[in-house]
């Protein structure tokens, strides 16, 4: 069922979000404040989270803080990647967290953490390991990233191949399981701290892998998922049934689902990555989906369809989203 809903995903990364468009991250909190309240007026019970960081930067949070979202959201989120990418060493991940709560006084989630095999399968293992002794206790909410390996035929599209070089194609690595379905050796290792870790796994649209990835996740004992259903993707053909049958296959374990991605079309930029254009329409698109497949939504499957008017939305808050922060460090 779902359990909780992430406002995006990785706002302060230009993968995800477009400082070019959105240099202060007003237009994002703007945002955020509205899907908080559309989320909360379809199901007051379900935890809304803000979008995991990446980089991990008190700063950011500050600045959300400051902005009025924190009061909107039930928690915040952070990923760490420090044997791949981040520029800081797997040890520090207590310091990390630590950083974040000197902030703010919500719940941390690590909704995304992981470690390639793209040196060495043994490194993965060895790295999923490391990271839960040092994670595990700390924060409330421990989430791995991923189930599968990306398939090399599909393009990391929300990565820089230009900018990472031969980073870029850790991402491909970072499944415990190969992209052919079977076992690394870290699949024993994540088994042993099931079911109080959870999984991240992104379904594509139609994802011919979702019977296959309910059955290994409940192989290996997970109870905990977060994935997300695409903004951008609700315009699709086609798109409800998918989005139906997704949610009918994670039915029976507790799903964070993150909404995100902006349609070209409704973008400042054609981009998925582009603030959009009214940012009501995103929060309509959050409460639609909540009012659809969370437990407690207080409206029916039928109002849920119906539920898209500009008219329906909650009022603005009072405290101006736009209301200038902290300078980022």
């Amino acid at each position: 069922m779902m359990e909780a809903a992430m406002i995006w995903n990785e706002p302060n990364n230009k993968s995800h979000w477009d400082p070019e468009i959105d240099p202060d991250w007003s237009l994002f909190a703007k945002m955020a404040i509205l899907a908080g309240d559309g989320i909360a007026a379809a199901d007051p019970s379900l935890t809304r989270v803000l979008g995991g960081i990446s980089p991990i930067d008190p700063g950011f949070i500050r600045r959300m803080k400051d902005y009025g979202v924190l009061d909107h959201v039930d928690a915040v989120a952070v990923h760490g990647f420090p044997l791949d990418w981040n520029l800081w060493q797997i040890g520090e991940w207590p310091q990390r967290i630590e950083e974040i709560r000197s902030v703010t006084g919500l719940p941390i989630w690590v909704s995304e953490v992981g470690v390639s095999s793209f040196g060495a399968e043994e490194v993965q293992r060895w790295g999923l390991e490391r990271t839960l002794a040092l994670l595990t206790g700390g924060a409330e909410r421990i989430q791995w990233y991923s189930l599968y390996d990306l398939p090399r035929a599909w393009e990391a599209t929300t990565r820089h191949r230009e900018a990472e070089g031969s980073s870029y194609y850790r991402h491909f690595y970072m499944g415990l399981l190969r992209e052919d379905g079977s076992p690394k050796p870290a699949v024993e290792e994540f088994m042993r701290h099931t079911p109080e870790i959870g999984l991240v796994q992104w379904f594509h649209f139609e994802d011919p892998r979702l019977d296959d990835a309910v059955a290994w996740m409940k192989r290996l004992g997970v109870t905990y998922l977060r994935t997300g259903l695409s903004w951008a993707d609700s315009f699709r053909p086609g798109a409800l049934d998918w989005f139906d049958r997704q949610m009918a296959a994670l039915e029976d374990f507790d799903v964070t689902v993150t909404f995100c991605f902006t349609p070209e079309h409704r973008g400042l930029a054609p981009h998925h990555t582009s603030a959009p254009i009214h940012p009501e329409e995103f929060a309509e698109f959050c409460a639609r989906m909540t009012a659809r497949y969370a437990p407690g939504a207080r409206r029916s499957l039928a109002a849920a369809d119906g539920y898209g008017s500009r008219s329906s939305m909650p009022a603005q808050p009072s405290r101006s989203s736009s209301q200038p922060g902290q300078p980022r460090p």
